[in-house]
């Protein structure tokens, strides 16, 4: 090749050889990216209400006041711990099903924490989310949906629970709807 366009062709050479090189060490790219986390801190999805109660007193990061932070939700038979956070977690959600831990929802102070840093640190992290949208990133594995949410929140939820939760609910529709069939074959 002669002329002009010998340095074009070397230039994307160069170009596509440094591009490859990295996406092959760009962190989070690789299949050796870390296992979906299903904790943080001492609080871990399928611990136990009065395991989560101790963890969160011991804590520092969450003000934590014992039994009037926790709720029972009579529709769903389940409880939930809703209590402020200190510094980077303004409020904390714990969600649970059969007294075991199956969501946790962080929302994080935007003052302190921006939404880029946070979703670099877990793309580096964890690889790039299964799904993306403006209004969140989602990380899935088998056992844990993580994602990242706008406004500055994180979520964890076990899969398992969340989907036996969400097939009795099924159920419970299919009831509803034979017991609706039933009340309307008195008329």
């Amino acid at each position: 090749m002669a002329g002009p366009m010998r340095p074009l062709v070397r230039a994307l050479v160069i170009i596509l050889c440094s591009s490859a090189a990295f996406a092959q060490g760009a962190p989070g790219t690789t299949a050796a990216a870390a296992a979906l986390p299903s904790s943080f801190r001492n609080v871990s999805l399928g611990m136990g209400l009065d395991q989560v109660k101790a963890a969160l007193k011991a804590d520092p990061l969450f003000r934590y006041r014992g039994d009037p932070d926790v709720s029972f939700l009579p529709q769903t038979s389940q409880y939930l711990i809703e209590c402020e956070g200190t510094t980077y977690v303004r409020r904390a959600y714990f969600q649970f099903a059969d007294s075991r831990l199956f969501i946790m929802i962080l929302v994080l102070d935007a003052q302190k924490l921006d939404h880029y840093s946070l979703f670099n640190t877990l793309s580096t992290k964890y690889g790039q989310p299964t799904s993306l949208s403006p209004e969140e990133s989602v990380w899935l594995s088998e056992p844990v949906r993580f994602s990242l949410e706008r406004p500055l929140t994180v979520k964890y939820v076990d899969n398992r629970t969340f989907a036996a939760i969400l097939s009795k609910g099924g159920a419970q529709k299919d009831l509803d709807q034979l017991s609706r069939e039933k009340f309307l074959e008195q008329f």
